[in-house]
């Protein structure tokens, strides 16, 4: 998730695989893949680096979980299929 911030003052979190495109004109309006449009403060350098930074730390919390071997599999032997519970 990135922190962007409303033209009223307000921030809110929003997950930056949902942006199709981001817009200046001169206002940024980040535009979601279902339409869904938000003008925000930040130009659209700064939201793009916000992405970019997201993604990074995604990317470099993957490769630490796989260096310190904590990146394993939970144990699903505990989890019954749903169609079963209902037999």
């Amino acid at each position: 998730m990135v922190i962007v911030t409303r033209l009223n003052g307000e921030r809110f979190a929003l997950n930056p695989d949902l942006v199709q495109r981001i817009d200046s004109v001169p206002d940024t309006i980040l535009t979601l893949v279902d339409g869904t449009k938000y003008l925000v403060k930040e130009s659209m350098t700064e939201v793009i680096d916000l992405i970019n930074a997201q993604r990074a730390t995604v990317i470099a919390r993957a490769q630490q979980m796989a260096n310190d071997g904590t990146s394993s599999l939970p144990d699903l032997t505990l989890v019954t299929p749903i169609a079963e519970e209902e037999k």
